[in-house]
């Protein structure tokens, strides 16, 4: 559930997210998902969410994800920017899903974060931060573009950086 919640987070905000912010929050509180020092960043995150109107959210994070390449969510563009080297790799991340039984919708990408993390949030644990843990380098990157742009989106990136951080020193 940890992983599936933070993809919310981080996908473009829409009315369905407005209506789980509750649940958010109360997970964030009282839920076994996060860790006590992981507390305070989703807390704050849904403080964020929950100040804005949909509208100016929505713009945001366009602004943030959609006009800025160095904060992309897509995990493959930090690696391969537009090279042609990207395609394979996402062949691969495509074909990596299938063998779970994911088909992605036509229009959808592979690599994008949120995606990556609900994939994640279908493995068990030990599978999904070994999956996880060959995104740290990325994650670490994208943490520190949001960071230095002040996005409140940043400690959820980090949250993510930092579990699969755990998950490399303990393999």
């Amino acid at each position: 559930m940890l992983y599936r919640m933070l993809s919310k987070l981080l996908d473009y905000p829409d009315e369905g997210l407005a209506g789980v912010l509750w649940e958010l929050r109360l997970r964030a509180r009282q839920g076994t998902e996060f860790e006590a020092h992981e507390r305070p960043a989703v807390e704050t995150f849904v403080d964020y969410l929950e100040s804005l109107p949909l509208t100016e959210l929505q713009a945001a994070y366009v602004a943030t994800f959609d006009m800025v390449p160095e904060h992309s969510l897509h995990l493959t563009h930090h690696l391969f920017g537009d090279d042609k080297n990207r395609g394979p790799a996402l062949i691969d991340l495509t074909e990596f899903y299938k063998e779970y039984g994911l088909e992605l919708a036509a229009n959808e990408l592979p690599d994008f974060l949120p995606l990556v993390l609900e994939f994640a949030d279908q493995l068990d644990a030990e599978e999904a931060h070994m999956f996880l843990s060959q995104w740290t380098k990325v994650l670490k990157q994208l943490a520190a573009n949001l960071e230095e742009a002040r996005s409140p989106y940043a400690p959820l990136v980090r949250l993510v950086e930092d579990r699969a951080q755990l998950v490399k020193a303990a393999a």
